[in-house]
């Protein structure tokens, strides 16, 4: 059975049509991003459809940038953009393209259209044209320089491009219909000038394409069979069509599918740049930010954002996906690979004292139990140890499994414990807990049979690692960000508990080598992912997901604070 057999959907079916009725001989997609920003995960269904449908059905996948905006483009969006793609496992291979390639072939379109009377150059201001547009219900009017005559046009174009006029002072717009019932055809613009440097043409150029007319003509000139956006553009579609059809090229068939949404999230490259310019968050891949920089920062695997993409599929109504469900697809990937390791976030000493003082033990550990090609670990085992402060309890009640008085438990892959008594200090707070051990339990067995409830993760104090873990949730706690009372700003909406920072947390020595980007299960902890930002001398963790979705509670709790 062949992938796209197995795999189908409303666009799929389509392809499968124009394949069979020989409308095209091969399949080819792209994917068109404005380097304007940084990708973020709504761009990844866009990558997944896009070279999903090309690799299904044997054909290529095209990496174009549409760069017709030299006022918000830059390199540095560019390269962003590009290793993103990479990342999340789409292969352009040598196909890279840029619409600012076409720049020359698109000024020769516009004249063509201007010859046929099919556009002109228009003086009116941009506000002018605003008016003189009309609106849903009424109709618009034209230009008064609508009826200019072919030479003229030539004329104004050219000096246009020559750098004779200011910013705004002229435009070129397509000659359509201004009473249609499609604003997108009230002779929209196709030129506008702006003296600005392009960050590949330089100062080549003063008069710029818009998206509405580069983006289908380059889809043209890359014999892309098949034009797939979201729904935005399907009122769009009749503009690109006008032009392929009086332009008489080749005419890719566009198909519009749902845009994505993610609950707590918002999607949209004007308001993530707003929150990195303002400084609600640390720059573009911040790992609370929707980005795929942001994601792969966190420890997100490009597999199990993948995973969830197909889950999703492609429809055509749009709706607002659960962000519980992208989380249930990190964390069953990672349950899967992330090796295991042991770190304690709120760290309680434990003194054994019983233990010989001075002696170290190599304990065996597993390293994944879902992957024995895993292998295993040693891990040291020393008097003096660290346990989660939650797992002590002074006056533990009946249900309270874990350390406290009259308990025993069991030490990961360790001894069992049995409590002894504990110290305080001034302040009333326990800094010390005392127990002793039973030696004949090595490996966490008790060989008379006997049974305890409780099983704790440790980390020797003599050997541990002191580490900052950085513990990340939903940037928002509400789930349509944007919907707020009218005067409200959506920023309004973020979650002050997004990041915790925790400084010197201790982990065991095997992370002295882990590697930036490397992912764990800190055990019973969640995973954690090693940033890039850290060194041997100061490691740093990223929280990627919880071992459980516990957002409900949090988000009940948020909204009671934001109602007082």
């Amino acid at each position: 059975m062949t992938k796209e057999e197995e795999r189908t959907d409303f666009i799929r079916e389509f392809v499968k049509e124009d394949l069979a009725e020989g409308r095209f001989e091969e399949v080819c997609t792209r994917f068109p991003p404005e380097p304007n920003g940084y990708l973020h995960i709504g761009h990844a269904k866009a990558i997944n459809i896009n070279y999903g449908i090309a690799e299904d059905f044997g054909g290529e996948f095209n990496l174009r940038f549409d760069d017709t905006n030299p006022v918000k483009e830059e390199i540095e969006y560019v390269e962003a953009i590009k290793k993103d793609i990479r990342w999340l496992g789409a292969d352009w291979e040598d196909r890279e393209f840029y619409a600012s390639d076409y720049f020359e072939q698109l000024y020769e379109y516009a004249v063509q259209l201007i010859k046929k009377g099919k556009a002109y150059v228009d003086d009116l201001s941009a506000d002018e044209i605003r008016e003189y547009r009309g609106t849903l219900t009424e109709p618009g009017k034209n230009s008064p320089y609508r009826d200019r005559s072919v030479e003229e046009n030539l004329d104004l174009f050219e000096r246009m491009r020559a750098g004779e006029f200011p910013n705004g002072a002229r435009v070129l717009r397509a000659k359509i219909d201004m009473t249609s019932g499609n604003i997108n055809m009230r002779d929209p613009v196709m030129y506008r000038i702006l003296h600005e440097e392009h960050h590949r043409t330089g100062d080549e150029w003063c008069i710029y394409p818009m998206y509405d007319f580069a983006h289908g003509q380059s889809d043209s000139i890359e014999s892309i069979s098949h034009s797939l956006c979201d729904l935005a553009y399907e009122a769009h579609r009749p503009l690109y069509n006008w032009f392929l059809e009086e332009l008489e090229i080749f005419h890719p068939r566009q198909i519009e599918f749902a845009r994505f949404n993610l609950s707590y999230t918002v999607l949209s490259k004007r308001y993530l740049g707003r929150m990195v310019e303002e400084g609600y968050v640390d720059g573009w891949d911040d790992p609370r930010m929707p980005t795929l920089a942001g994601m792969r920062r966190r420890g997100y695997p490009p597999e199990a954002i993948r995973a969830f993409m197909d889950e999703v599929g492609i429809a055509k109504n749009e709706s607002i996906i659960d962000f519980a469900l992208l989380e249930h697809h990190i964390r069953q990937n990672l349950n899967q690979h992330a090796p295991r390791r042991m770190g304690v976030l709120n760290p309680l000493k434990v003194v054994i004292t019983n233990y010989p003082e001075g002696k170290t033990e190599m304990m065996e550990f597993v390293n994944n139990p879902e992957d024995e090609s895993a292998g295993t670990r040693m891990v040291p085992f020393s008097r003096e140890l660290y346990i989660e402060r939650e797992d002590f309890r002074e006056n533990p009640s009946k249900r309270f499994w874990r350390l406290g008085p009259g308990r025993e438990v069991r030490l990961r892959y360790g001894y069992f414990i049995k409590y002894e008594d504990h110290v305080k200090d001034e302040d009333g707070e326990v800094v010390e807990v005392h127990c002793t051990y039973d030696p004949e339990t090595r490996g966490g067995y008790a060989p008379d049979g006997r049974k305890v409830r409780g099983t704790l993760h440790w980390v020797s104090a003599a050997h541990a690692l002191d580490a900052e873990v950085r513990l990340y949730d939903r940037l928002f706690f509400m789930r349509n960000p944007l919907d707020v009372e009218e005067g409200e700003d959506f920023v309004e909406n973020m979650n002050p508990d997004s990041l915790t920072v925790l400084p010197n947390r201790k982990v065991e020595p095997s992370l002295a080598d882990a590697k930036p980007g490397e992912v764990f299960q800190f055990e019973r902890r969640g995973y954690f992912c090693v940033d890039p930002d850290s060194t041997a001398d100061n490691l740093t963790f990223n929280r990627t997901v919880t071992m459980r979705d516990t957002w409900k509670r949090i988000e009940k709790r948020l909204r009671q604070q934001k109602k007082r």
